[in-house]
């Protein structure tokens, strides 16, 4: 029996998606990158907002009329928050399999192929991991899953109530699988969380062996849930914060970074990127700890939301303007050549001209490398939903448009000042040959400052006449590559060398990436 997988969403639903994959083959199924081939497909999907439920429920709508005799399971995000109704809704799917315990996909294989329709929602209960010998990235790089579910409660994210609240794995089984990760030949690491800021601070986590972990400025806790009015004002506001204060350990280090100073102990020629930390409580304690170890990359994965105070207060967070550009400043102090990602969101209700200008204002004063920027979406169950002075569809759109194009801007600029330098460029994918001059070679990668997927690439020109050049610029390798221009998104390079790293690295086929097969 074989099965394709359709994935969609973040690279946590990417690294669940690689865990069903080794799920299956244990149980003797075959993977088949060709869903012609396949006696099962699975839509892994999103359900964060709206747009990205359409799109994984116009993939099941458009796998049952591509591949009529596939049975079609709908598994992921969208499944565990809405399988009850889609199975009425939804008749095109066959199946449903949400996102908590992973392995307990084996109960619902032989009713799903035997046309009994399951569902199954499991419980949210540790984190998810396990074999993974297959990846769903690009050659070179992995995904560690550090934590899952959320314990901020953001008045407008729903994370919570489809994840669950914030469960942390243990630092040794993280260790274990960075360790096994790199003894493939996996050069980088990107620790990936709803929310890395919070790792430990789970109520049952002791993630160290002596218990739950406090964050020196306040740990996020879901048992004091934020309750608001239908203005977005907060009730009750010395309690219900979404940092609970008096569980503050200012004596102490966050968990995260004691699992940084752990990842340091590790031998071997790596680097680790650290994806998304909420800026409520960035741990700051971390910045000595990258400081000593160059392997962590000085990349910043911060998302702001807001840069007007009331904004910012309505979605139930604790931080300002100031505070945040402060933290900003802080990160730049320590690493003056940091690249920061952040996020905005544009039209959260109540949102006026006046407190969209302060959002502009201060993504120019900060200036971050790179930023999503996107509408509010109104998302079933949060409170934000019966916030009232919504705003019309039309100009969170516009509004969303103007942010995207300050970032563009803002990015320009900052990618002119690449230019000249020479990187380590981790080749992604190598291009094919131009039929009107054979010898010129391109292939994409990435620096250091750009992460897989959401950021810029580098386009690496190479002589493809050369054997020395041709036979290093291959996907998962590093190469050396001076910059020569830049433009919106991407800088342009051309060959220098062979990275001297790529001898470093450990070299292994026990490892397989779905880009290579």
């Amino acid at each position: 029996m074989k099965f394709f997988i359709d994935q969609h969403g973040c690279a946590k639903n990417q690294v669940d998606g690689e865990l069903i994959i080794s799920l299956l083959k244990k149980k003797g199924w075959e993977q088949t990158f060709e869903p012609t081939e396949a006696n099962l497909i699975i839509v892994n999907s999103c359900g964060f907002i709206e747009s990205a439920k359409t799109e994984s429920i116009n993939a099941v709508m458009s796998a049952r009329q591509m591949y009529p005799k596939a049975k079609i399971l709908l598994a992921g995000c969208l499944a565990q928050r809405y399988a009850s109704e889609l199975k009425d809704d939804l008749t095109e799917a066959d199946g449903f399999f949400g996102n908590g315990k992973l392995d307990e996909i084996y109960k619902i294989l032989d009713p799903l192929m035997n046309d009994e329709r399951p569902l199954l929602v499991p419980k949210q209960e540790g984190v998810c991991c396990g074999d993974r010998d297959i990846l769903l990235s690009f050659p070179g790089m992995a995904f560690v899953k550090i934590t899952e579910g959320c314990n901020n409660r953001c008045s407008f994210c729903a994370i919570p109530i489809i994840r669950g609240d914030l469960r942390s794995r243990k630092a040794d089984e993280i260790i274990s699988e960075i360790k096994e990760l790199v003894s493939k030949g996996v050069y980088e690491i990107n620790l990936i969380g709803q929310d890395l800021a919070a790792y430990g601070t789970g109520a049952a986590d002791n993630c160290f062996g002596d218990g739950r972990t406090f964050l020196p400025n306040g740990t996020p806790g879901s048992e004091v849930l934020t309750q608001m009015d239908a203005d977005g004002r907060r009730l009750n506001d010395e309690k219900n914060i979404c940092v609970n204060l008096c569980e503050s350990a200012s004596n102490s280090k966050s968990g995260l970074a004691r699992l940084l100073e752990m990842i340091s102990q590790i031998q071997g020629t790596f680097v680790v990127r650290l994806l998304y930390i909420h800026p409520d409580h960035f741990n700051e304690d971390i910045l000595p700890v990258m400081e000593k170890d160059s392997r962590f990359l000085h990349y910043f994965d911060i998302p702001f939301q807001n840069g007007d105070d009331q904004i910012i207060k309505k979605m139930n967070r604790v931080g300002s303007r100031e505070k945040y550009k402060a933290l900003i400043a802080k990160i730049r102090s320590v690493f003056p050549d940091a690249a920061i990602r952040t996020t905005f969101m544009a039209g959260f209700p109540g949102e006026s001209d006046a407190a969209f200008e302060n959002t502009k204002s201060f993504l120019r004063e900060i200036a971050t490398d790179w930023s999503g920027c996107f509408s509010y979406s109104k998302e079933d169950d949060t409170p934000a939903y019966d916030f009232k002075k919504q705003v019309p569809k039309k100009t969170a759109e516009k509004r969303a448009a103007e942010l995207v194009e300050i970032q563009a801007e803002i990015t320009r600029e900052r990618l002119k000042t690449r230019t000249g330098d020479e990187y380590d460029i981790l080749i992604e994918e190598v291009l094919s040959e131009s039929s009107e001059n054979p010898d010129e070679g391109l292939a994409i990668g990435r620096a250091w400052f750009q992460a897989p997927e959401v950021d810029g690439s580098v386009v690496v020109s190479y002589d493809r006449s050369s054997e020395s050049e041709k036979n290093a610029v291959k996907t998962g390798r590093l190469v050396r590559v001076k910059i020569t221009s830049s433009g919106d998104v991407d800088l342009n390079g051309d060959f220098v060398s062979d990275s001297p790293l790529n001898e470093k690295i450990k070299d292994s086929d026990q490892l397989k990436f779905a880009q290579n097969l």
